[in-house]
């Protein structure tokens, strides 16, 4: 790795892989952990918060997006803005790495019970743009037609 990557890779950090995975390894222990880095790190990393309810992490209680309270209220505007809302505040207090340019939340599959939530963000220590598109279903997938 160059020393602008290892830069970027200390910044950024690195965490364990989600879902976790582990290979076979040749050292002490039968396998390694692998890790994610940069901003792969931070894409999964947003797709933990925003599925993960308040209340959910003891040492966080606070930590999470609460959208699944919204799942059963009727998808109108003031709906909608309610999820942006909630979204951007926990980007803003658990996702220090990144800067939300914007937020969109795309309603034509609702009536399958998908919903999709697009977020443009920016890393900030080096100013790369990235989008990450976070599919929340509103309903029980197993009458949902592709």
């Amino acid at each position: 790795m160059n020393n602008n990557k290892l830069a970027s890779a200390n910044f950024l950090g690195r965490g364990l892989g989600f879902p976790p995975s582990f290979e076979k390894a040749g050292g002490k222990l039968p396998f390694d952990i692998q890790l994610v880095v940069g901003s792969k790190d931070i894409e999964q990393s947003l797709h933990i918060l925003l599925s993960t309810r308040p209340g959910e992490r003891p040492l966080l209680p606070d930590y999470g997006c609460n959208l699944d309270r919204l799942i059963f209220e009727p998808l109108t505007v003031s709906l909608i803005s309610l999820m942006k809302d909630a979204i951007k505040t926990a980007i803003y207090r658990y996702e220090p790495r990144i800067v939300v340019n914007s937020l969109s939340i795309d309603s034509d599959d609702a009536v399958q019970g998908r919903v999709l939530i697009q977020v443009d963000y920016s890393i900030r220590s080096n100013n790369s743009r990235f989008n990450f598109v976070f599919p929340f279903y509103r309903q029980e997938g197993t009458d949902i037609e592709r």
